[in-house]
C-alpha cells in the first residue's frame, strides 16, 4: 500500500507510483549525468535524485507522468530527499490523478462565493464592470489554476486562494488606512494575476507556455484590460488607466518584471500584500517539511535564506 509523501520518514524504503512535477538535468564533477526530480502526490512533494541516469530512464522521467518509483528516503540538509533506485513507466490510463494532485483546502464553490462577493463590493461602476468582464472571459477554469508553477500556491485552485486571501488583507488595510481607494485596490487584487491562466499550460502539470515565456502574465493582463476597457468604451477613463497601472507595477521592481514602478498608493499596497501572501505561503510549505528545532533548506525565492522552525 502506498504511503503519502507527508508521512515519509528518514530510512523509509518505497515502491509506489508518484507524479513527476519537475525535472532538472545535471552532471557530477566527473561528468556523470543525474536528474533532480520533484515528485508529488495529493499530500505534498519531495525532491529526488536519480544518479547515473541512462537515456532510457530520461525518457521515462517526463513532467506530468505518473511513474513507479523504487527508492530510499534520506535526510539531507535537514530535509527529506528521495534517492531513486529504479524508475518504471506506468499505463497512464489506469492512473487516478486525484491521488496525485494537491488541491486547495477550500471548495471551489466557496472560492466562487468569495470572488463574487469581492466583485459586487466594488462601488465604482467602471472598476466593477472591467472586473466582471475579465471574469466572464476566463470562466470556471480560473478556479483550477495554480498561482505559480513551483514557488507559491502551486496547487489546484491556488490562484483563487491567493487572490481571495489578498482581498482579505486589502480589506483590513483599507480599514486601517481610509485614505486608500478601496475600489481600485480590490479591482487590482482581483485582476493582477489573471494573466497566469495564459502564462501557464494548465492546472496539473504546470509549465510555462510559449506566450508565457515570451511576454509574461503582466503584459498579458495589461493587454486583456485594454481589450475590456475598449469593449466598455472607457479605455480613456482614469479608472482604466489606473487599473492598468496596478497590473503593470504589481511586482514592485524592474528586476522582478514590472515595466513600471508603483506610482499610486494603492499600487504600492498591492505590491506589498502580493509579496506578503506569496512569501508566507512559501514559508508555510517549507516549514511543514522541516522538523522543529531545525532550519529549512535555503529558499531561493526568499533571497536564498534558511528559516528556523521553533520547537514550540
Amino acid at each position: 500500500m502506498s504511503k503519502l509523501i507527508e508521512n515519509f520518514v528518514s530510512k523509509d524504503s518505497i515502491n509506489q507510483p508518484l507524479l513527476i512535477k519537475g525535472v532538472l538535468k545535471g552532471a557530477t564533477d566527473k561528468g556523470a549525468p543525474y536528474l533532480t526530480i520533484t515528485l508529488q502526490d495529493k499530500s505534498g512533494s519531495i525532491h529526488a535524485k536519480l544518479w547515473n541516469v541512462s537515456s532510457s530512464e530520461e525518457e521515462i522521467a517526463k513532467v506530468g507522468k505518473v511513474v513507479l518509483i523504487t527508492g530510499d528516503i534520506i535526510e539531507y540538509n535537514n530535509a527529506l530527499q528521495l534517492r531513486i533506485r529504479n524508475i518504471s513507466p506506468l499505463d497512464q490510463e489506469s492512473v487516478s490523478m486525484d491521488d496525485f494532485v494537491m488541491t486547495a483546502d477550500i471548495s471551489k464553490e466557496a472560492l466562487k462565493k468569495k470572488i463574487n462577493t469581492a466583485i459586487s463590493s466594488i462601488n465604482n461602476i467602471n472598476y466593477r464592470n472591467m472586473v466582471i468582464k475579465i471574469y466572464e472571459t476566463i470562466g470556471d477554469d480560473f478556479y483550477d489554476y495554480p498561482a505559480a508553477a513551483r514557488i507559491h500556491h502551486s496547487f489546484l485552485g491556488g490562484l483563487a486562494v491567493h487572490i481571495t486571501d489578498m482581498v482579505k488583507l486589502g480589506n483590513v488595510i483599507c480599514e486601517l488606512y481610509p485614505q486608500l481607494n478601496r475600489d481600485l485596490l480590490i479591482a487590482g487584487i482581483l485582476t493582477h494575476d489573471i494573466g497566469k491562466m495564459i502564462e501557464f499550460s494548465g492546472p496539473i502539470t504546470t509549465e510555462y507556455t510559449l506566450e508565457g515565456k515570451l511576454t509574461g502574465h503582466i503584459s498579458i493582463m495589461h493587454g486583456k484590460l485594454m481589450e475590456v476597457s475598449k469593449e466598455l468604451n472607457i479605455e480613456d477613463s482614469e479608472e482604466a488607466i489606473l487599473l492598468r497601472h496596478m497590473v503593470l507595477s504589481h511586482h514592485g521592481q524592474y528586476e522582478y518584471g514590472s515595466p513600471v514602478l508603483p506610482q499610486l498608493q494603492e499600487a504600492e499596497v498591492l505590491y506589498i500584500i502580493d509579496n506578503l501572501d506569496a512569501r508566507l505561503n512559501t514559508l508555510e510549505t517549507a516549514l511543514k517539511q522541516t522538523k522543529p528545532g531545525f532550519f529549512t533548506p535555503r529558499i531561493f525565492s526568499l533571497e536564498n535564506r534558511s528559516f528556523y522552525k521553533p520547537k514550540k
